[in-house]
């Protein structure tokens, strides 16, 4: 198990997340003194998660006709900054895990590379080797016969 990749990786996710929020601060500033921002980016998806949000909040109660009414502009404008600053941040912390992730991968694949090359050179070696063996047998074989057939002198 790696002890030192989790608690860097986690403290990496931590940075990320801070440097993150002052980038989401000032967007959320933005939309609340654009208009055009706060109208067309911030208010839709405000208004849209706060039905989301009371419906269900009433079907768990049991109120199933019940309508419901939209939230204001001022607390839609904050409600929409909020979930856009939190947006991009998941935005950015995702992005991050995904770099990582490649990163990762293209190291995993490197070493599986380098270890096929060590196991392909390693099966050429052996390869070298039985032929060596071979010859090397086959010249013993050589000399044997050579020998056997070899008179020898006799002894008077």
């Amino acid at each position: 198990m790696v002890v030192g990749a989790f608690p860097i990786a986690k403290l990496l996710y931590l940075g990320v997340r801070q440097m993150s929020k002052p980038i989401a601060n000032r967007i959320k500033a933005g939309a609340r003194r654009s208009e055009f921002f706060k109208n067309y980016i911030c208010l839709p998806p405000a208004q849209i998660y706060h039905w989301i949000e009371m419906r269900t909040k009433m079907r768990i109660m049991g109120f199933r006709g019940a309508t419901i009414k939209p939230l204001n502009e001022e607390l839609a404008a904050e409600l929409g900054a909020e979930l856009l600053g939190e947006g991009i941040i998941f935005i950015i912390g995702g992005g991050c895990m995904v770099l990582e992730y490649s990163r990762q991968a293209a190291n995993s694949r490197r070493k599986e590379e380098e270890q096929n090359e060590v196991i392909i050179s390693l099966q050429t070696q052996m390869a070298d080797l039985a032929i060596t063996t071979e010859t090397l047998d086959a010249r013993l074989r050589e000399i044997n016969r050579q020998l056997v057939s070899f008179p020898l002198p006799n002894k008077k």
